[in-house]
């Protein structure tokens, strides 16, 4: 199971869901949830059903566990880890058995399972996954070969050999809404097949794990670790969600579940199950959300748009001509929003697809359209070097006591001019230009906000900036225009990212 500790903006398919057609052998039953299967009085009622259990006898059989062997060398070097790993003739590296748990469910009368891809991924590094074993409700167990997988959205999906094995369909998630009673089968903590119902607690919630996947179903029905991978019913029987994700302090349920929408999985299975990969749009840019005091030093309604704060050279963004700074608002005449977000947009587009953008520079709308480009693995996507500074010495000290820095200390910390030598030590690119803070007051915003020494500063509100005067100009400028922050260009290592600093006190 996998645990989102905090709900970001920053841990996917585009286009619209297409209906699964499933080749039938000839005599195959029918599926376990085919409409007429399970009787649900279409009167309305006050409160819950009197009882799942009649739905739940039709759908548990098609409900399975699903687990893995793993080998994993470990060290036995007591000291490994440490600095002092290796100085003692540790011993050598032995080879173990790991194993995980999760759950699925079967898509089909001839074995098709579908599960989350981290169910049957390593679950540690180095790890190398042997088998994959799925047992029924019924006890049977099959040996289940991978047929395909997409990391990006946590899906994977499994074939076993068999034949009128109990199935179900997916069902239409686009329809739920929040207050409808869901019901969640798995296999929890490694208990067998185990039925928790609840009801949705919201749509496209949105987790800060960033693409076109990052849209679930919430539910407070109980989900626990081996609940991944296991479906989630609407009252009719349909497969709505396939349970991925909790929000735990503790590791256990709290009443915050999340299941990948079916309208998101459901193609993606059906591109695994063609032999298929799937593609998703990629601009080449970082970005932030636009929340409230970026919004105040920008000077543009919050919660509308998404900031970009880096735009990679030769990208699809960079050949389309947007820049650093620039709010995007609108991607293929849909508005971006928290709900709605700019890498979920692009993402569930077709690369290569020419879309229309529109986006604020400079307080101005611009249009532009832009050639989506192709998504990069996940491999080829992590996280940039990050570099560190010690100022230390009297050159730094002295030059921290110039005016100029002094005046930059009306935003809480102090300056110093980015000279080659600082350039080289924080590893910074060589074509950059600004200021690099020297100190700062710990109890000040810019420290609150997770400034630390070492971090270059290049503009403020979007101006460059040369010295701690020129930083004190803006901000005065911008008191005077009556905004409470200013927005700071913050570069760490090859990071960089806009950050908003109070300025009303």
């Amino acid at each position: 199971m996998r645990y989102a500790y905090a709900l970001t903006t920053a841990l996917l398919l585009a286009g619209t869901a297409a209906t699964m057609t499933l080749h039938q052998p000839a005599g195959a039953q029918t599926a376990q949830n085919e409409p007429g299967a399970i009787q649900v009085n279409s009167s309305p009622q006050p409160g819950a059903p009197m009882s799942f259990a009649d739905m739940v006898a039709k759908l548990q059989p098609a409900v399975v566990n699903i687990s893995t062997t793993q080998k994993v060398t470990v060290s036995t070097d007591p000291m490994a880890g440490t600095p002092l790993e290796g100085r003692f003739g540790g011993g050598q590296p032995v080879t173990r058995t790991a194993e995980s748990l999760g759950s699925g469910f079967i898509i089909s009368a001839d074995g098709y399972v579908v599960t989350n891809n981290h169910v049957i991924s390593a679950g540690a590094q180095g790890a190398v996954v042997q088998t994959i074993t799925v047992t029924l409700s019924d006890r049977r167990e099959y040996k289940a070969t991978l047929v395909g997988r997409d990391q990006n959205s946590d899906l994977a999906l499994l074939k076993i050999e068999g034949n009128n094995l109990p199935f179900v369909r997916f069902g239409d998630s686009s329809k739920a809404r929040v207050g409808d009673w869901v019901v969640a089968i798995g296999n929890p903590f490694g208990l067998g097949g185990s039925v928790t119902a609840g009801i949705i607690s919201a749509v496209h919630r949105v987790t800060g794990t960033g693409g076109a996947s990052d849209r679930y179903i919430q539910t407070d029905a109980s989900i626990n670790r081996g609940n991944s991978g296991g479906p989630m019913f609407d009252l009719q029987g349909n497969v709505i969600g396939i349970n991925s994700q909790i929000l735990s302090p503790s590791g256990g349920n709290i009443g915050i579940g999340f299941a990948i929408p079916a309208e998101e999985a459901q193609p993606i299975i059906e591109t695994l199950m063609k032999g298929g990969t799937i593609q998703r749009g990629y601009l080449g840019v970082a970005m932030q959300d636009v929340d409230a005091d970026i919004a105040d030093a920008l000077g543009i309604p919050k919660g509308r748009g998404t900031l970009i704060s880096r735009v990679e050279p030769n990208g699809a963004a960079d050949k389309a001509g947007i820049r650093q700074g620039d709010v995007i608002t609108r991607v293929g005449g849909k508005d971006v929003t928290p709900d709605q977000t700019l890498s979920y947009l692009v993402a569930s587009l077709k690369p290569g697809t020419r879309v229309p953008f529109e986006l604020v520079r400079d307080g101005k709308p611009v249009n532009l359209t832009v050639t989506v480009g192709k998504r990069p693995s996940e491999d080829q996507l992590a996280a940039a070097a990050q570099g560190g500074f010690n100022p230390g010495g009297e050159d730094s000290a002295d030059a921290g006591a110039t005016p100029e820095a002094q005046n930059a200390a009306a935003l809480g910390f102090r300056v110093v001019p980015l000279t080659p030598d600082i350039a080289q030590q924080l590893r910074l690119p060589g074509n950059v230009k600004g200021v690099v803070i020297a100190n700062l007051d710990p109890s000040s915003d810019a420290a609150g906000k997770g400034l630390q020494p070492g971090d270059l500063i290049s503009s403020v509100n979007g101006t460059p900036v040369a010295n701690g005067t020129e930083i004190a100009n803006i901000v005065a400028a911008s008191k005077k225009a009556g905004r409470g922050r200013v927005l700071l260009y913050v570069q760490r290592g090859n990071v960089a990212r806009y950050i908003p600093i109070d300025i009303s006190g």
